[in-house]
């Protein structure tokens, strides 16, 4: 059965627009509350936490409302990283975990992820149940059985300190000067606190939300100014986060930028050298670069791919016994640490292998040449995704055979915004480029 509400991560869309409205969130709290409640246990706890945009506040109001409507006692824990949700929902023996937050996107949109008591992200299967009761309604229980609500205060202080743990008890970050872009999200209070205690001098940007400006000219999704700024202040390095703090990416003392790849090969080849890489095999999506896969293979080490989202990176890994995965956006999944991607996590190994090494980010963010790939984005209006017109098939068919095995090509639509990806590898970049441009007029013909 195909899902209505859920996409790739949770549920998302612009705010006050269906499925991101007061009314809609009240239900999919009810519906979320009666799917954890349905064995009818005395265990029915909450987490939620939220990231920096302004909806946030009505999102959270109305599926406190709608969770306690059905007997869940919900936490309220402020604006904090995604990840911490998941370390939170499984150290607060919670039933469930919820943040709010549309991730990398722009302040006008929102979205709603669920967390199940492992601390993982739900499975599809969940999701279909929580969707069935959305469309049947919820019967609700008794007055006695109303749930309450509390905030807690100290949430981001049990975040900071496990971050911290992560990082090898024998090093500091003494000498280190770093640029750190928080995205005016949810790890602008966590992210400077940890990287300074750990002795590094901080530079920080992104650091001062409105609730408007989250991803706007800054994070992951925008390093132009981080890199001006590591360049300007002559630092060591720069960590650049998105909206909800699950995602990273490296800037190098001379202002590149090391995408996802990068820092997957360098850390499976750090783990494999010390029999920590679990299996010999890294899980990536089909987005990430042919010249990761040509580098694990020479290390010895296997490249499986699942879809885009890193929900199914996180799943993969699990069902093969892998500890470590990711996506070329950024997201790395260390399981060893966090049930999800976790971008300051990711940021603080990459600094240790600089402290323990003794390298510039630039020697340590480098690990394999990239295959010459291009990702365009094209946004349309039309209700219908133009993958299903016959004109648009027809021409990312062409674009197959004239690759003819030499590259790669995946066009697919976004699981978060009305956007079509496409994604083209090969060392031809003339054909790539052409095959790109003819598959993106052919999408906005016929917006």
């Amino acid at each position: 059965m195909e899902r209505k509400y859920f996409g790739t991560d949770g549920i998302r869309g612009r705010a006050n627009e269906h499925p991101i409205t007061a009314e809609c969130a009240l239900s999919v709290g009810m519906a979320a509350g009666r799917y954890f409640r349905r064995d009818g246990s005395n265990r029915h706890r909450v987490v939620i936490g939220k990231d920096t945009r302004r909806s946030c506040y009505m999102l959270e109001n109305a599926l406190t409302a709608g969770l306690a409507a059905t007997g869940m006692n919900v936490l309220l824990l402020g604006p904090i990283p995604t990840p911490a949700v998941g370390l939170l929902t499984r150290s607060m023996r919670a039933d469930l975990g919820v943040m709010i937050s549309a991730s990398h996107n722009p302040h006008y949109d929102n979205g709603i992820k669920f967390f199940g008591p492992d601390g993982f992200k739900l499975s599809d299967a969940a999701e279909r149940e929580i969707e069935a009761y959305l469309e049947s309604g919820v019967l609700l229980p008794e007055p006695s059985e109303i749930g309450s609500a509390k905030r807690i205060d100290d949430g981001l202080g049990r975040y900071i300190e496990y971050a911290k743990t992560t990082f090898p008890k024998d090093l500091r970050l003494n000498g280190l000067t770093l640029v750190l872009d928080c995205a005016n999200g949810s790890a602008y209070r966590a992210a400077p606190e940890v990287l300074w205690e750990l002795g590094s001098e901080v530079i920080p940007m992104g650091v001062s939300p409105n609730g408007f400006n989250i991803n706007e000219k800054c994070g992951s999704t925008d390093t132009r100014h981080v890199a001006g700024m590591v360049r300007d202040f002559g630092a060591d390095v720069g960590i650049c986060l998105d909206g909800d703090a699950d995602r990273v990416l490296i800037v190098d003392e001379s202002g590149e930028i090391a995408c996802g790849d990068q820092i997957l090969g360098l850390f499976a080849d750090r783990w494999s050298k010390v029999g920590r890489l679990a299996n010999d095999k890294v899980i990536a999506t089909i987005m990430s670069n042919l010249g990761l896969e040509s580098f694990l293979a020479d290390k010895g080490i296997a490249l499986d791919r699942t879809a885009v989202g890193d929900r199914y990176v996180v799943e993969a890994m699990r069902a093969k016994g892998c500890n470590l995965g990711g996506e070329q956006s950024g997201h790395v999944v260390m399981t060893d640490y966090a049930t999800t991607g976790d971008g300051l996590v990711a940021g603080l190994q990459f600094l240790a292998a600089m402290v323990e090494t003794g390298k510039r980010a630039s020697e340590l963010a480098r690990v394999f040449h990239p295959v010459p790939q291009i990702l365009r984005n094209e946004f349309y209006s039309t209700d219908e995704s133009p993958l299903l017109a016959d004109s648009v098939r027809g021409t990312i068919r062409d674009g197959q055979r004239q690759l003819n095995g030499r590259g790669r090509l995946v066009v697919r639509k976004s699981g978060t915004e009305k956007i079509i990806r496409i994604m083209a590898e090969c060392e031809n970049t003339a054909i790539m480029e052409q095959i790109v441009s003819e598959i993106a007029d052919s999408i906005r013909a016929i917006n």
